[in-house]
């Protein structure tokens, strides 16, 4: 019981860590630049696949009823549903991923990979929904999407792979 209550709660502080990194944004024209994936590849890495995804579950459902945890403070259906709401969606996958793979090779390298596979399944959910709800094909969907993000998204998974080396002994710790 008391192992299953702590992982709750660290699932809380996880989708709490997601609600301030999606509000650290930059607007761009289409997709705003945010830490979201910063926090979608701690949970994954640190809380594995499960609870991971869990806790990017719990940050959807909160901004679905209206509570304001998207990018910019958004809230509500229309943004979970609309042209960006497939990469809300993908953290769940993307979390879901790394940690799956995150549990397999914990070194360093093998983690930033995970949460690049993490990324690609976010990004792959993400536009292929962009698409379907602008109509726009796939290049100019790439271009406002994925593109301009490639750089930042990179030093996120560099910066989250080294937070998770250091934090995971003691994630760890309290799971167990």
């Amino acid at each position: 019981m008391r192992s299953s209550l702590r992982s709750w709660l660290l699932c809380a502080l996880f989708a709490a860590l997601m609600v301030i990194c999606s509000q650290l944004v930059i607007p761009l024209p289409l997709v705003p630049l945010s830490l979201s994936l910063l926090a979608v590849h701690l949970a994954g890495a640190l809380l594995g696949p499960r609870l991971g995804a869990a806790a990017m579950a719990v940050y959807a459902l909160l901004g679905l009823v209206g509570v304001p945890v998207f990018a910019s403070f958004g809230a509500g259906a229309g943004v979970l549903f609309g042209k960006t709401g497939g990469y809300i969606w993908g953290y769940i996958l993307a979390a879901f991923l790394t940690g799956l793979l995150a549990r397999k090779g914990r070194g360093y390298w093998p983690t930033c990979l995970a949460m690049t596979v993490g990324t690609l399944g976010c990004y792959a959910f993400g536009t292929a929904w962009f698409m379907a709800v602008t109509g726009l094909g796939l290049w100019a969907s790439l271009g406002y999407c994925v593109l301009p993000f490639l750089p930042g998204d990179a030093a996120k998974i560099l910066t989250a792979a080294w937070l998770a080396q250091r934090l995971r002994p003691h994630v760890e710790r309290m799971l167990a």
